[in-house]
């Protein structure tokens, strides 16, 4: 129950207005100068304070200012009979929650309350009412979910209320189980159609295919420079559709911003998905035409060396050489320093592409380091640390520079991740690869009905050690795990973000166009 200190020099004829406060519930203690009140502040919990601005003694503003000192975030609303723009200025100055001009009227006094006090509860009730409303409907979209774009659509869906959801418990419960149900649903819908959407990996494939990681720079970008525009390619690593949707309010008051989702291909690992972006090809053809820039080796070190070289082949192959670019990798903060340092640099190239490696590393330390894990226990606190990030990170001083240009900025990313949640058995031998999403190699036995089997990796346009490898992906929140000390490695890798199999927050991922606002 919501308790109220009014504090007026003429508390008495404001009698009428405190018993139509209790008739709603409101517990409220008055006090007719600002010294009781102060005392009254110290022994008590209230959820707001009512101030007169005018008394005698200590004025309202004053003990606005020592009420303040001691509870800063009691939200105050200031009850006036004058509304001199220098008072107000000085009020607000001090965060008060509001203010009201006397006479007030019992509807007036109540509907400022009540969008105090009762804000966030009304909120959370009609989110969950709104939510329980939907439930059906969503459920009826995912059984007649028929295409990728359809797929996408209903991730949007489900992420807008995840995020909507986020500070509450049992509404927010049902949403996770709605969405773990969908992402068993769509690893069914990848592993019976993503072989079909690769076409020759080039230019012919099913009119229903998505747009996929080797056909972004040529669908996206290639078109953009070819119509003289100067583009700014931007690739977070590893970044996930809610934390796009938790930045991107930071960026709306300087950008008009156009958001589409695209495919990631398979692995949905860094090696594969991001060479595929700049190369604009499948891993196997990488491999095929220019075998030096490409590994087979499972050191992430090793893995992403020439995606400069990667763009100057795309120009080459489409014959587009004409195009000045340049390529930088941000992965840490004095890197990030040194390319705002440098950044007029780069301004008179046609097309530049910066990758940001902040969120993928956060992932591999929450699994690796415990304090880091400790502070991103939940999907909410991993968006909060992600936007704390982005706040006072080189990208979002970058993009601040950017708005001021005429270039047209892209911001991508190469994969997602997914908290994995249900270990399941696998068994290679030592040349097998170390991701916990996806294994390749010659030797493996598993359960076929739990995962996607790739027995033939070139039908996929994957590379292949040995012309007997197979690939298996884990599907949705599943993981692999070794029967040789399976316990200890199902505590220690369980609810960590994982990347590299089939699930709607790994493959379903933004592009987005950013606009500078006039």
């Amino acid at each position: 129950m919501a308790k109220i200190l009014w504090i007026d020099d003429e508390i008495d004829v404001l009698k009428p207005l405190c018993m139509a406060l209790e008739a709603k519930g409101y517990v409220v203690d008055t006090v007719s100068n600002a010294l009781d009140a102060l005392e009254m502040v110290d022994g008590n919990q209230y959820s707001l304070v009512l101030l007169d601005e005018n008394m005698p003694g200590m004025s309202g503003l004053e003990a606005l200012m020592e009420i303040k000192k001691r509870r800063e975030e009691l939200p105050i609303i200031m009850v006036t009979k004058s509304e001199e723009e220098d008072l107000m200025d000085r009020a607000y100055g001090q965060k008060i929650a509001d203010y009201l001009v006397k006479p007030v009227r019992t509807a007036q006094l109540v509907a400022a309350i009540k969008k105090i006090i009762d804000r966030d509860r009304l909120v959370t009730e009609t989110t969950q009412d709104n939510y329980q409303r939907e439930y059906g409907a969503i459920m009826m979209e995912m059984n007649m979910c028929r295409t990728f774009e359809q797929w996408a659509e209903l991730y949007r869906k489900l992420t807008k209320w995840e995020l909507e959801l986020e500070s509450t418990k049992g509404m927010s419960e049902i949403q996770k189980m709605q969405k773990k149900e969908a992402n068993e649903n769509f690893a069914r819908f990848v592993r019976n159609n993503y072989i079909d959407w690769l076409g020759d990996g080039g230019a012919k494939r099913p009119d229903d295919a998505p747009l996929m990681s080797h056909r972004l720079m040529k669908d996206r970008v290639l078109g953009l420079l070819d119509s003289g525009e100067k583009v700014v390619m931007i690739v977070i690593d590893n970044c996930r559709l809610d934390q796009w949707e938790t930045l991107k309010p930071l960026l709306t008051p300087y950008f008009n911003i156009d958001t589409e989702l695209y495919c990631s291909i398979l692995p949905t690992a860094t090696q594969f998905a991001r060479n595929s972006i700049f190369s604009g090809l499948m891993p196997l053809q990488i491999k095929q035409l220019f075998p030096e820039c490409w590994t087979d080796s499972d050191e992430e070190s090793s893995q992403n060396q020439h995606e400069k070289e990667l763009i100057g082949h795309f120009f080459e192959r489409y014959r587009k050489t004409q195009y000045k670019y340049a390529y930088y990798k941000v992965n840490n903060a004095e890197s990030g320093d040194n390319l705002l340092k440098k950044l007029t640099n780069y301004m008179g190239n046609d097309l530049n592409c910066f990758v940001f490696n902040f969120v993928d590393m956060l992932s591999h330390a929450r699994t690796d380091v415990k304090i880091v894990n400790e502070l991103s226990n939940t999907d909410a606190a991993y968006r909060k640390i992600t936007k704390t990030w982005f706040e006072h990170s080189a990208l979002f001083e970058l993009l601040l520079r950017l708005k001021q240009s005429d270039l047209k900025v892209i911001i991508t990313t190469d994969h997602g991740m997914v908290k994995v949640e249900t270990p399941e058995k696998v068994i290679g031998d030592r040349n097998v690869n170390t991701n916990l999403r996806y294994k390749t190699g010659k030797t493996l036995s598993y359960n076929a009905k739990n995962v996607f089997e790739i027995t033939k990796p070139a039908a996929a346009f994957l590379t292949q050690s040995n012309l007997s490898s197979t690939y298996i992906f884990s599907l949705a929140d599943s993981f692999f795990v070794y029967p040789n000390n399976y316990n200890e490695y199902v505590e220690k890798f369980t609810q960590t973000f994982q990347h590299g199999g089939v699930s709607m927050e790994e493959m379903i991922i933004p592009f987005a166009t950013l606009s500078p606002k006039v």
